[in-house]
């Protein structure tokens, strides 16, 4: 999808109204949970919608169930092509005319294909509000998916693809996955492979988006400038034309590979690549939120994490380090990230088991666990500060299955994490050791000492 240039005048105008709604936009985030609303349009189509007259603009985020997951086992890449051709013309409009009528109105319209959701945003000035909506209308229910716009656009995915292959941490988190999922349709990359983004027909972008896109599995949030009765009209306008019901594929429940292993992938880089991790916790886990207060102590916390302190403060081994919880509709890893020289592996990679095994065994201190839960909570209002990211918070929420008044909770259950289940979830999350993947030049096969480790080579 090629992203929308604005008109100078128009993007100033926009980039104004969005800053001189700073100040309202953190009262928008505070007051959320108070205003969100269950909308259903006299459709049947179902948002969750905040309502917010203090800037002229209306943000969207909507996503159907399906995503990555989806594309055929012989082609992945076929949910993301359609994401990024999706509004490369569509009903009566060619590529130039649909993106010349964004640009006139300020539009911003995008696309994603992740690995379980196939993801939209829409935003727009309230004046524009109509013309926006039916644009996403067009470009849902007529893509053209023209001949030549496939192919200049599978020529761009192509040359990111190229470059991405000269990227050791591309390469890491690539091999990660396979690592962790291996046949599973996790394990094979959402953004496709240089071979089969090559293979992928007019055809194939046609049956993806005729069985994934619908409204059986569709989630919709809404925050701006709009009443109810006006959003309502516009929800039946721009998806009711939808086919009722999707055609997925089933999907089955995953664990990642049980850890300690690692592989090594030789690539003659500057500086080596480094992914690790293991079974993670899926959203649904009644240890979620424990498992997301640690983490933030061991890896999460950038700047004041344990792995930030051992490996790049006290060793000098990397310039960052980090680990995240990743959770996802059919299984939930925890992954980390570092870089190094080749001839600092080693070291690197036991600074980092050591530091797992640490937390595995002991667990965080009392003054650890109070820190990270301070940061939690004061920057839930940081991460909601406009209408654009709350509308993506809300969509998330909806996919994770999570309460209409979740803002309002998420504090709370934070709070409610006690040292004794910080220990029991980081036992449970690392106990086992790490997965971990080596991508650099063959100086990095020292790395492959612990018994479990496969053997080098290259792939």
């Amino acid at each position: 999808m090629i992203a929308a240039v604005m008109v100078r005048p128009l993007r100033t105008l926009l980039v104004l109204a969005i800053g001189v709604g700073i100040a309202a936009a953190s009262v928008t985030a505070a007051s959320a949970a108070a205003k969100v609303q269950r909308l259903v349009s006299p459709g049947g189509i179902e948002a969750w919608f905040v309502q917010d007259a203090t800037v002229p603009l209306i943000a969207m985020e909507f996503g159907f169930d399906g995503g990555a997951t989806q594309d055929p086992a012989d082609k992945p890449g076929v949910g993301h092509l359609v994401a990024n051709l999706i509004d490369e013309g569509s009903g009566d409009l060619d590529s130039r005319s649909f993106h010349e009528r964004m640009e006139r109105r300020a539009i911003e319209l995008s696309f994603s294909s992740t690995r379980d959701y196939f993801r939209g945003s829409l935003r727009m000035l309230t004046e524009h509000r109509d013309e926006a909506f039916d644009l996403l209308r067009l470009a849902l229910t007529k893509p053209r998916f023209e001949p030549a716009d496939v192919e200049r656009v599978r020529a761009q995915l192509s040359a990111t693809l190229r470059r991405q292959s000269a990227n050791p941490g591309w390469h890491a988190n690539k091999k990660f996955l396979e690592l962790a999922f291996g046949d599973h349709p996790y394990g094979r990359p959402a953004s496709g492979t240089l071979d089969s983004i090559g293979k992928i027909s007019i055809d194939d972008l046609r049956s993806y988006a005729k069985r994934v896109l619908a409204r059986s599995n569709l989630k919709i949030a809404v925050v701006g400038d709009i009443d109810a009765a006006a959003l309502g009209r516009l929800l039946d306008a721009t998806f009711g034309a939808l086919p009722a019901k999707a055609d997925l594929v089933a999907v089955a429940d995953v664990v990642a590979t049980k850890p300690p292993k690692r592989e090594f992938v030789a690539m003659d880089v500057p500086q080596t690549a480094v992914a690790f991790g293991g079974p993670g916790l899926k959203r649904n886990d009644p240890d979620f939120m424990a498992g997301y207060v640690v983490n933030h102590i061991v890896g999460g916390g950038t700047l004041t994490s344990r792995l930030y302190h051992e490996v790049r403060e006290k060793r000098g081994l990397a310039y960052s380090v980090y680990g995240t919880l990743l959770w996802m509709e059919h299984s939930a890893l925890f992954i980390g990230n570092t870089g190094t020289r080749a001839d600092r592996v080693a070291e690197t990679l036991t600074a980092i088991d050591a530091e797992i095994k640490r937390m595995a065994d002991e667990g965080p201190s009392a003054t650890e666990l109070e820190e990270a839960k301070s940061y939690l909570k004061g920057s839930q209002m940081l991460s909601l500060d406009t209408s654009s990211k709350l509308a993506t918070a809300l969509l998330q929420y909806q996919q994770d299955k999570l309460p209409i008044d979740y803002i309002e909770k998420r504090n709370a259950l934070v709070d409610a994490v006690t040292l004794e289940d910080a220990r029991r979830v980081a036992k449970r999350l690392w106990a086992d050791g790490l997965l971990s993947v080596v991508v650099g030049r063959p100086a990095a096969a020292a790395a492959q000492s612990p018994a479990a480790a496969t053997p080098p080579r290259a792939n």
